[in-house]
This record gives C-alpha cells, structure tokens and sequence, in this order.
C-alpha cells in the first residue's frame, strides 16, 4: 500500500516556517469571529473530559484491544505540545505523559473517556515523531506503528494533529495528512490544532490560520494556547460532537 511505503521514508526534514519573521513582542492571538457553541454544550464537553482516565499502553499495534468505542488520536512532533494539550482539554495534570526527552514515549497510550464511570469514547496519545537525537531504528519502528494505527484501526473517528504555527508543517506532518486523506474523504474527522498561539501576533495567526486551511485537506483548524487557556472550549466542544454525534 502506497500509504504504508511513505510511512515507513518518513524523515525528519523540516519545512519552511509559516512564520515570515519573528516578532519580538507579539500581542496575544485572537481567533478570527466563529459561531459560538452553546454554553450548556461547552460545560457538558468540559465535565466530560475531565473524566478521562488510563485504560492501556501499547508498543505495538496488535497489543491494543479491540474495543467498540469511537476513539480519537492525538498526534503530532515532538515538542509540538501535544501532552500539554491533551492535559489542558482534560483538565488535568499527567494524564499524558510529556517526557523531559522528546520522543521517548514509545508506546499508543489510551484514555477512557466517559461520564458515570461508563466509557463512551477512548482517547489515543500516539507518539511523537521526528526528534533527531532518537535512533533511526526506532524512528522506523514508530512510524510503521503510527501508520498501520491510522490506516488500519477500525474504531478511529476522528485525529487530531498539533502543530507549532511558528515552524509549519514538517515533511513529516504532510506525510502523515496523505495517510490520512483517503479516510477524511470516507468521513474520519480531522481536527489541526495551532499550539503555542499565544506566541503569535494577531497577524501572524491569522495567517497561520489561513495557510494551515489550504494545507488541512478537509480538516478544522483552530488556534490554541494551553497557557492562555485559548481555542480549549471550542476543541472539547467539537470533540464531544465527534464522539456524541446525536447529542443536542
């Protein structure tokens, strides 16, 4: 398969930056105007967030359970904020583990998400990808996971990439969109999240924005900040709608 060969030429060659140049002071990002999610809706996709909770870790494909909940992945480089963004959606502090070493976590990690104790989602940490300073070896290993994970697991609904707007896409991240695509086209939902916006100039977002929407091939785009606590509302929100698709 096409998809399984570019996975596994995945290379760590970064792209040219989104950014144009660096801003010494930037003002905090504001997203541009979007209709508002009901607040009951917000506060319902919040508290049940909050319930995420450990089920498994995994360092191969075939030794994560077959469980007949939809399940949403979290991917992205590292160092793109992704542990941080799943702690801020979640509200809590270690659910994910952000390691000191990028790129060490090795495993697909699963959250149990649902309110009463009763699981209605699941929650995929996949690893992060691209650090240099790891063995090519176990670059290759992890990518082959990744790819077979996003082509193959039968109870995905939806992916979510994080990305740092002040570096772009890397050859890896666009990689990773054409494994995907053909799902997207199928119906799997795709979510990019802009990390770190609040180190963006109110310019520099929007054009961030409007790059990442030509490059997200179907997918949402939203600016985030886990500092700034920005776009955390309107991506539980839509979250909560991917998995709860008949919820008023």
């Amino acid at each position: 398969m096409a998809q399984n060969r570019a996975i596994l030429q995945w290379q760590s060659v970064p792209k040219a930056s989104l950014m144009t140049s660096p801003t010494p002071s930037p003002a905090p990002a504001t997203p541009p105007t979007t209709t508002a999610a009901a607040p009951d809706r917000i506060r319902a996709a919040m508290g049940w967030l909050h319930t995420a909770h450990f089920l498994t870790s995994a360092p191969q494909l075939e030794h994560l359970p077959a469980l007949d909940l939809p399940e949403i992945a979290f991917v992205g480089r590292s160092n793109a904020g992704k542990s941080t963004a799943i702690n801020t959606l979640t509200q809590q502090t270690r659910l994910a583990f952000a390691s000191k070493t990028p790129g060490r976590t090795q495993h697909i990690n699963l959250f149990g998400v649902g309110k009463q104790k009763i699981d209605d989602a699941v929650l995929a940490d996949l690893p992060g990808y691209g650090y240099a300073a790891v063995p090519k070896e176990a670059k290759l290993r992890w990518q082959r996971v990744m790819g077979n994970y996003l082509i193959t697991r039968e109870s995905l609904r939806g992916v979510v990439l994080m990305c740092d707007p002040r570096h772009g896409l890397t050859e890896l991240d666009e990689i990773l969109l054409d494994v995907i695509r053909p799902r997207v086209t199928e119906g799997l939902k795709f979510l990019v999240l802009l990390t770190k916006a609040d180190k963006l100039t109110r310019a520099d977002a929007n054009k961030a924005l409007s790059i990442m929407r030509l490059q997200a091939g179907g997918g949402e785009v939203k600016l985030f900040s886990a500092l700034k606590k920005q776009g955390v509302e309107e991506a539980a929100e839509l979250l909560h709608r991917w998995t709860h698709p008949d919820a008023p």
